[in-house]
């Protein structure tokens, strides 16, 4: 199972994150998702696990939890979505003649 991790603090690393999990089952993963461009945390990530029943386990008893002073949460990870080639879910068109610009 893919599980999605939120509101980590920015110091937490991929060894805490398995680390939090590790106490309810084996951990095939675990990864906090970095920006790319400064390497720093962006406050979340995901951990997989094997083992469905220690998931849902490890996520009944994780969620809600505090790191570091903060609420952490803790979720099966969804699927996801089919974003476009720009980046959201609507294909967007430009045209030089539209009656905005025709007006000045």
């Amino acid at each position: 199972m893919n599980i999605y991790v939120s509101n980590l603090s920015f110091n937490v690393t991929d060894d805490d994150l398995e680390g939090f999990f590790a106490e309810y089952g084996e951990v095939s993963s675990a990864r906090v998702i970095t920006d790319k461009f400064t390497g720093k945390s962006r406050g979340f990530g995901f951990v997989e696990m094997p083992n469905d029943e220690a998931a849902r386990k490890a996520i009944a008893e994780l969620d809600g939890g505090r790191v570091e002073g903060r609420e952490i949460k803790v979720a099966e990870a969804r699927p996801r979505e089919e974003r476009g080639s720009n980046g959201g879910g609507e294909k967007r068109s430009f045209s030089r003649n539209n009656s905005y610009n025709n007006r000045y």
